[in-house]
């Protein structure tokens, strides 16, 4: 948890950076750049979607995401921001039984974004809020019309800081399209048969974000 709180100091601590850059750069032009044209925005806002991939507990996982932000000066977006994941369905033999893990977490979205008037630009979201983990056993049928059953075998709740980098593309005054790699840390989880860290890892992703920009 110290490494987690210490890491989001030193994020925040970083905005200045950013808050300095940015307005020089907006001083020289007030025109955002897209693949398709120029086009001229105050302070606006975002919503947007996405999917990813991911490794926990040494499976393949899918990650889906969530965030909204409002976004000032064109250089620093600040909001809320959502994950869901569930890893690949795997037998355990302790519980003579296939199993895998899912869950969520969520909580305040800041994103400072560099040059975001160029056509193609870099993002770096933080991520730092709460979310819970189960451990899910999944018992199959073999009745075709009987998909089976599944139950928590344990779940835990976490702590969890995720920063990334993204490389963004105006596509449109109300779209860009980005890329991006981040890495979850979170406190450590109590879980059957489950490392502490078994959370904590790179993230590749593909987003959506449509809004005033």
């Amino acid at each position: 948890m110290k490494r987690i709180i210490c890491l989001f100091s030193i994020s925040i601590l970083s905005l200045s950076i950013f808050s300095q850059v940015n307005p020089r750069q907006e001083r020289d032009s007030d025109q955002i750049k897209t693949i398709f044209g120029s086009h001229s925005f105050s302070n606006g806002g975002y919503g947007g979607f996405g999917a990813g991939y991911s490794m926990i507990d040494n499976k393949d996982a899918l990650v889906v995401n969530g965030r909204a932000a409002w976004l000032t000066g064109h250089s620093l977006g600040i909001g809320f921001a959502g994950s869901g994941f569930v890893n690949d369905v795997h037998y355990n033999s302790a519980l003579n039984n296939d199993v895998n893990l899912t869950g969520g977490y969520g909580g305040i979205l800041i994103e400072p974004i560099l040059f975001p008037m160029a056509p193609v630009h870099i993002a770096f979201p933080m991520i730092a809020g709460i979310g819970g983990i189960a451990y899910t056993v999944v018992n199959y049928s073999d009745d075709p019309w009987d998909y089976g059953t599944s139950y928590v075998e344990d779940s835990d709740g976490f702590l969890v800081f995720e920063p990334g980098v993204e490389m963004e593309m105006n596509v449109l005054k109300f779209f860009r399209l980005s890329f991006g790699v981040s890495y979850r840390m979170t406190s450590h989880i109590e879980l059957y048969d489950t490392q502490n860290d078994v959370l904590d890892g790179i993230t590749t992703s593909l987003s959506f974000k449509f809004g005033k920009f």
